[in-house]
């Protein structure tokens, strides 16, 4: 298959022995891999920048704040793709993992998970009045740490099989635990406390619609992910924002020798799977064609099976995402009911909002009946705590902070009739949620723009499908996949020989990773020896 005459005008290379369609940073990643290994690479971005959702923009007009608008954490990025790219980018350790306020016998307290042991065993006591559930925090997170070292290392390595995975984890009750039985049924055995198994269920939901007992144990999967990132389960503060990272793997892309071009959008791939592709896209001056021994698509299999023009599975269900995000900038931090702990530990760690076990149930039984949740349960976080270097020096010194806010059991579905309307009622909710903690209310404490608005903007699942093309607002794109698969492959193959996946939908994808975009580079390279 060959390009018309003059279709790649204006690239270096007629044909590319690599076309990759989207410079999120999975494709930068691949990118950059594939060019420091001697490939011809063009990179085709369908917006004026590159960096897909882990971005950092200032959304705030004439305030100088670069916020991680979409992503804003990173655990899954394996130290390896760092180190191999050389990648002038850092993360930082939060002092505090975790604060969730509560109210016992009319007093208000927090359990606070952080500070050393001897802190966080006194803050479980509090709570619970012994050391039981202070003991079986310790055994169930020692069992997912052994987990995370044996099976995080396997993320950017060919694809293990089920058993070869089980047999690396050589744990049965580890397994079953979190392979084959519902997570909710470990979560209740081993915790007694609704607000200590509320805490444990979180990592289980983010950007995942389902109850603690689904049978499709999509649960299961979200959690597992969340505490094996570099086989610890530290969830760290990228330094510079998110933006930081993808501008530096555009950087190395680019040292490289890849090519990178905003402004245009891939609007068809044709392949017979042995000759090289043809993909057409679309630029403000018109369409164009460009050709490449193989094509990489930093997008969603339903994405990628449009561009193929094919139709999407009908027995896999469309993705659907359920998340709610919500980015704000302070001119302080707001005093807590709980004045035990100061406000600059609550807020560096991740506060929980309405996360109680019970609440975190019917939240998820009302969305699923179709109804915003009574009692919105999210989770807050505050990057400039840990990385000032978000802010401008005039922010800085007039004490400002951020607070990153992600609301769980908020599916696509119920935004559909009027998603501006609920919006606004749904972060209302979720505000009332917070200042039942708060000595104050959250609202007093926003900075303003340079308009004279306060500084908080609210992103549903349906906006992020119309800003980032996610489907469904899914941040996954579609449900994570178990670790394992057919022995030899990398997650990334298609029915198609020279077309691959490497966006957050391929296996052993979904987060700020990079390692689909590894894992496709590597099925690429060890294809041609």
């Amino acid at each position: 298959m060959t390009a018309d005459a003059g279709s790649s005008r204006g690239f270096a290379h007629d044909v590319y022995d690599a076309v990759i369609v989207g410079g999120g940073h999975n494709g930068l990643v691949a990118a950059a891999y594939l060019a420091r290994a001697g490939r011809s690479v063009l990179v085709l971005e369908r917006l004026g920048h590159t960096g897909g959702a882990a971005v950092s923009t200032r959304p705030f007009a004439g305030v100088d704040a670069r916020l991680s608008r979409y992503s804003y954490l990173v655990s899954l990025l394996p130290g390896k793709i760092v180190r191999d790219l050389g990648l002038r980018f850092r993360v930082r350790r939060r002092t505090v993992s975790s604060y969730t306020p509560f109210e016992r016998g009319g007093r208000p307290g927090g359990l606070l998970v952080g500070g050393g042991e001897a802190r966080t065993r006194e803050s479980f006591a509090r709570l619970t009045g012994s050391d039981r559930e202070y003991e079986a925090w310790r055994a169930f997170y020692a069992t997912t740490g052994r987990l995370a070292e044996r099976v995080f290392p396997t993320l950017t390595e060919p694809l293990p099989t089920r058993a070869e995975l089980r047999a690396r984890i050589d744990d049965e009750q580890a397994w079953r635990m979190l392979f084959e039985e519902p997570l909710g049924r470990a979560v209740e055995e081993r915790f007694a406390d609704d607000l200590v198994r509320g805490v444990v269920l979180t990592d289980a939901l983010i950007g995942t619609f389902a109850d603690a007992h689904d049978l499709s144990l999509a649960q299961n999967r979200c959690f597992l992910y969340h505490v094996i990132g570099g086989g610890t389960g530290d969830w760290d503060v990228p330094v510079g924002g998110m933006g930081a990272l993808t501008d530096a793997l555009a950087d190395a892309a680019r040292a490289g020798g890849a090519e990178i071009v905003t402004g245009h959008e891939a609007l068809r791939i044709r392949t017979d799977g042995t000759s090289p592709a043809e993909v057409t896209f679309r630029t403000a001056a018109g369409e164009g064609t460009v050709v490449g021994r193989a094509v990489l698509v930093n997008a969603s299999p339903r994405a990628l099976a449009e561009l193929l023009g094919e139709a999407p599975d009908p027995v896999v269900r469309a993705p659907e995402g359920a998340q709610f995000k919500v980015n704000m900038l302070l001119r302080r931090l707001p005093r807590l009911r709980d004045t035990s702990v100061d406000p600059r530990e609550a807020f560096s760690g991740t506060f929980h909002i309405a996360e109680g076990y019970e609440q975190l149930r019917r939240a998820h039984a009302e969305a699923a009946a179709g109804e915003l949740p009574s009692a919105p349960p999210s989770e807050i976080y505050c990057h400039s705590l840990t990385d000032p270097t978000i802010l401008g020096p005039e922010l800085t010194a007039q004490g400002c902070q951020t607070l990153t806010l992600f609301g769980l059991h908020t599916p696509a579905r119920l935004f559909e009739k009027d998603n501006r309307q609920t919006r606004e009622v749904l972060l209302t909710a979720t505000l009332a949620q917070l200042d039942a903690h708060l000595a104050e209310p959250l609202t007093d404490c926003l900075a303003f723009d340079a308009d004279g608005r306060p500084c908080i903007e609210a992103k549903t699942p349906l906006d992020l499908e119309q800003e980032l093309r996610l489907p469904g607002g899914h941040i996954f794109h579609r449900d994570l996949s178990w670790p394992y698969g057919e022995a030899g492959r990398w997650g990334v193959e298609t029915e198609h020989p020279n077309v691959l996946l490497c966006g957050a939908g391929a296996v052993r994808g979904g987060g700020v990773s990079g390692i689909p975009g590894h894992n496709a580079a590597m099925a690429l390279l060890t294809a041609d020896r």
